[in-house]
């Protein structure tokens, strides 16, 4: 169920508490909160709780900072019109796909912009709980790329969002151009289509420049190594998937990913929804290779960011864990891809992505222990941001 609360003052007893990736875990923990930020973390005996304050027994409980979900898509047909989805639907739909999972922010990677701004804004109102949305709007792709018709798009629940064709680099700067002067957060590219039709070097440089010159990063959308590597040379900040229908990642191209400084978001959770329904065998050899291109890139010490492509695929991102720790990520390294990796990639390692005195009360309170179990991290019991509860599980 949904919940909000107005205090301004809370304290949350007795939990384990990582405060970062890296730091130890404060057993028998205390976080005071006070006015939407931080005011003091520690042992129980160290933090003074001020008398007559209200407290959330935490025992048995694991609290972290809140989470980021770095690549979903608020492109489903629940979203249309949000504007005018009555409020307490709009809260429902928003808790299913973020908030009952610990996400206190999501990256929306191609979507109907004037849409999923309104969801914002209804958002950042106060009207509905939810998570701070950023959004590139709808990503840009080559001419002629072969995407599925709109029965097919239909079928797969999704609405009718144009995206904006660029076949050369003044294409791709005025696109790029008309969308930041829109508002948007990133700019998104389609490396290739179905069709392998691909969108040229100058093109994606001619983007990643105008997005840069904004400030705002790029992602692209690779179903290649070659897409990749197109995209690495073009200066893209994000590989939003590893490309697990194509050639393992060689030395040549870590170097080169590791030189552009680029992250990658892995979403095994979106190959697994779309083999759903093809033999295990096949659904075995997607998941091996992009389980075998992550872990070269992590044992290369590459950047990680979260993400499951929600929306386009299942909500739960319990799968998203198991595989990435298959990949060899341990826990922390998957807290810090939930966390600290994309506060310090998107400017809010001031504000957000540890707890600590000061930062925004910015928290996920699970069940159980997530660095013995990974299971726990979806079994979360609260989810505030700046000091509000916006989600509390049922008990």
């Amino acid at each position: 169920m949904t919940a909000t609360l107005s205090a301004q003052s809370l304290a949350l007893v007795g939990g384990t508490i990582y405060a970062s990736p890296t730091a130890e875990p404060i057993r028998g923990g205390a976080i005071l909160i006070e006015g939407g930020k931080i005011a003091s973390v520690g042992t129980r005996a160290a933090v003074k709780i001020p008398k007559n304050i209200q407290s959330i027994d935490c025992f048995g409980l694991t609290i972290t900072a809140s989470f980021w979900n770095s690549h979903v898509h608020f492109f489903e047909r629940k979203w249309s019109d949000a504007a005018k989805i009555p409020a307490a639907e709009l809260a429902r739909q928003v808790e299913e796909m973020t908030t009952r999972y610990g996400f206190t922010n999501a990256f929306d990677l191609s979507s109907l912009w004037n849409n999923t701004r309104a969801l914002r804004d209804r958002i950042e109102s106060g009207e509905v709980p939810g998570p701070r949305i950023r959004s590139t709007g709808p990503g840009l792709i080559v001419p002629n790329a072969g995407l599925p018709p709109d029965a097919v798009l239909s079928a797969y629940g999704s609405m009718k969002v144009q995206l904006p064709e660029v076949a050369d680099a003044a294409q791709a700067t005025a696109a790029s151009k008309e969308l930041l002067d829109a508002g948007v957060d990133g700019i998104k590219l389609f490396a290739s289509g179905p069709s392998k039709a691909t969108l040229s070097d100058a093109a994606i440089e001619a983007a990643v420049t105008e997005a840069h010159r904004a400030g705002k990063p790029v992602f692209v959308h690779p179903n290649t190594t070659a897409d990749v590597a197109a995209a690495v040379r073009g200066g893209v900040d994000i590989i939003a998937h590893v490309t697990p229908a194509s050639d393992p990642w060689d030395e040549k191209l870590l170097a080169a990913m590791h030189q552009r400084k680029v992250a990658v978001i892995p979403t095994f959770t979106v190959f697994k929804f779309n083999l759903r329904h093809d033999r295990v065998s096949t659904m075995d050899k997607w998941l091996t290779t992009g389980i075998g291109q992550l872990r070269v890139w992590v044992a290369s010490g590459g950047t990680l960011l979260f993400g499951t492509d929600g929306g386009y695929s299942d909500y739960d991102p319990t799968d998203e864990y198991l595989m990435m720790a298959q990949a060899g990520m341990t826990f922390r390294q998957i807290l810090a891809s939930l966390t600290t990796a994309p506060a310090e990639r998107f400017g809010e390692a001031q504000h957000s992505g540890t707890i600590a005195t000061g930062l925004d009360a910015d928290l996920a309170v699970v069940r159980g222990d997530p660095s013995k179990n990974l299971r726990a991290l979806t079994d979360v019991r609260y989810t505030l941001r700046a000091g509000k509860i916006i989600y509390r599980a049922s008990q």
